[in-house]
């Protein structure tokens, strides 16, 4: 019987469906093929830097979570231990408390830590590994960006989701004879939108890799009109913009202590009132929001998810520290941690959008 280590496992960054299915599928294989013992961390990086996060996790913990959305191990986009927030004199002030974190998985007798989360989570991980903390990872996040793997777990439960909202939004635009702005989350990425557009039968899609001109957006609307279609759905992603224009931000990164990237939001907005100078139709703006993250993990979310979870352990039994597992060609394979950064696009002139382009969808160029 290979040797039983005893790992943490954490899960930090924005929740998505699925996380529970990894650590399940984690928890029980390396229960009974392996002997492991695990280590369950709260609120991601937090449990390591802050007392009491950590807990015992045993195969009884994963009874019944499968189909659950969220973590069961909470999570935590605020907690880098690098730029660790505190509040002191009535101000934050960030600190580097890494070294802390190596002692406290000291004190946990961890032989290693499984960290499951998106670009920020993992390259914590990468510099943790570098200092000489035996770390792997798996990748999760319902934008689908990351470099690393062809496709991250969560992203076809938000795909599933935003495609019922088009389809809802569709007979209420129709009955009002409006025009449905629909804003998609996906940060600077528009793999989500590209596709949920597409399932839900939007007639524009505007993401952030194709700047958007507001004149073609109207010309798609007045030429649908035409052909007595007096509604039009517009999916429009988070992070998209008009041709000169700047991107939506609700928050800036300085603003929020720890947070380390700008938070998106009101694209939507912006779009609708620009388009609202020259159009008669109502114009109404759903932002979808936590919608998207939420709920079980569709049957696809949860394979892939527990494909990860499983395929961690052989990277751990190998040695494969500071690799992540990833999804190459259909296959569940190792890559270095390194390799998991938030630079995955939509290809503007790829396959999937000459497509949509040929059925006569807007892109807004």
């Amino acid at each position: 019987m290979p040797q039983s280590l005893r790992l943490g496992v954490l899960t930090g960054g924005g929740d998505c469906p699925g996380l529970n299915a990894l650590i399940r599928g984690l928890v029980k294989r390396g229960t009974h093929e392996f002997g492991h013992e695990f280590v369950g961390i709260e609120n991601g990086y937090m449990g390591l830097v802050e007392p009491g996060l950590a807990h015992p996790l045993t195969e009884e913990d994963t009874r019944g979570i499968l189909p659950k959305g969220g973590t069961i191990l909470g999570t935590s986009n605020k907690a880098n231990p690098f730029a660790y927030a505190f509040h002191e004199s009535g101000h934050w002030v960030e600190r580097d408390v890494s070294d802390q974190v190596l002692r406290r998985c000291e004190e946990l007798k961890l032989d290693g830590l499984v960290a499951v989360g998106g670009d920020g989570t993992l390259s914590i991980g990468h510099r943790l590994a570098a200092k000489g903390l035996k770390v792997v990872g798996c990748p999760k996040t319902i934008d689908n960006d990351l470099s690393g793997t062809d496709q991250t777990f969560g992203f076809d439960t938000a795909r599933l989701i935003v495609t019922e909202a088009l389809d809802r939004l569709h007979s209420t635009a129709e009955a009002h004879d409006r025009v449905m702005v629909v804003e998609i989350m996906g940060r600077h990425a528009g793999f989500l939108t590209l596709e949920s557009g597409i399932a839900g039968g939007a007639d524009v899609i505007l993401i952030p890799e194709i700047p958007y001109r507001v004149e073609s957006i109207l010309d798609k609307i007045r030429r649908r009109s035409t052909r007595r279609r007096s509604f039009s759905i517009v999916a429009i992603s988070e992070g998209a913009f008009p041709e000169g224009g700047a991107l939506a931000v609700l928050e800036k990164a300085e603003d929020v202590p720890g947070r380390g990237v700008v938070r998106l939001g009101g694209s939507g907005k912006v779009c609708a009132d620009l388009l609202a100078r020259h159009v008669e139709a109502e114009i109404r703006v759903t932002v979808l929001g936590h919608l998207q993250r939420g709920g079980s993990p569709s049957a696809a979310d949860r394979v892939l998810a527990t494909r990860y979870g499983c395929k961690v352990l052989d990277l751990v039994r190998d040695g494969q520290w500071n690799h992540m597992v990833a999804l190459r060609a259909g296959e569940v394979v190792a890559v270095p941690l390194s390799e998991s950064r938030k630079e995955r696009r939509v290809d503007p002139s790829g396959e999937l959008v000459r497509f949509a382009k040929s059925m006569g969808i807007s892109f807004g160029d």
